[in-house]
């Protein structure tokens, strides 16, 4: 889940230097190579969280509901604090240097309340798996299309998980915390599946442009 969870605001042809490696963490990270490319799709990953877990979900997020505008602002402040190289992908406000005044900038503000509306249609459907892994699916292929890499999905969940803590304050528990991981390492996972799939399948469209006469390839120069 990285440094976006939405299409809008991220440039479209501009990605993050490979070059630049962002720390990985213990309870949230899935395999850097990912997935093997090529078919599979939703329902390669079985679902992870017991109906106890989905219960502590539900419970705190009714809570957070009525700060979620704040803690989209906090989660990607913190983003950018400890992985300022994720800033480097959102073009409406990737020069903005000073931290508090993007604080106040209007679409760091929009951009953060489509994650959080990501966030609530996730915990709406937890207890549908075919349509959450769907959403999140779909989500991954549309981050393809708009050069966000897989490596920087897990950190929302973590900037998320460190936001909401001090809110939730003793409703917080070993078990929420937990639940949330969960809930987290399954929705990137199932991203970077949608992802890796739309690459593969954006490979495969300009490979078979460059066999098609007509289409300006480099065989149709020789």
């Amino acid at each position: 889940m990285g440094c976006a969870l939405s299409g809008s605001g991220i440039a479209p042809g501009k990605t993050i230097a490979e070059s630049k490696q962002c720390p990985s963490s213990e309870n949230l990270a899935v395999s850097k190579a990912g997935p093997e490319p090529g078919g599979d799709g939703p329902g390669a990953d079985p679902f992870p969280l017991a109906d106890a877990q989905k219960e502590r979900i539900q419970e705190s997020w009714r809570i957070l509901h009525d700060n979620i505008a704040r803690v989209g602002i906090i989660v990607f402040i913190r983003l950018f604090e400890t992985h300022p190289e994720c800033k480097d992908v959102f073009f409406l406000f990737r020069d903005i240097e000073d931290l508090e005044q993007l604080k106040m900038n209007k679409e760091l503000r929009a951009h953060g309340l489509r994650v959080m509306s990501f966030i609530e249609k996730s915990v709406a459907r937890l207890d549908q798996g075919d349509k959450l892994e769907q959403l999140a699916f779909e989500l991954g292929k549309s981050h393809y299309r708009y050069n966000a890499p897989p490596k920087y999905y897990e950190y929302l969940g973590i900037q998320f998980i460190s936001t909401v803590q001090p809110i939730l304050k003793e409703r917080w528990t070993p078990e929420v915390e937990e639940a949330w991981q969960s809930l987290f390492k399954y929705l990137t996972a199932t991203m970077k599946r949608g992802y890796y799939e739309e690459e593969e399948k954006s490979g495969s469209i300009k490979s078979l442009a460059l066999r098609k006469p007509g289409t300006g390839s480099i065989l149709n120069s020789i």
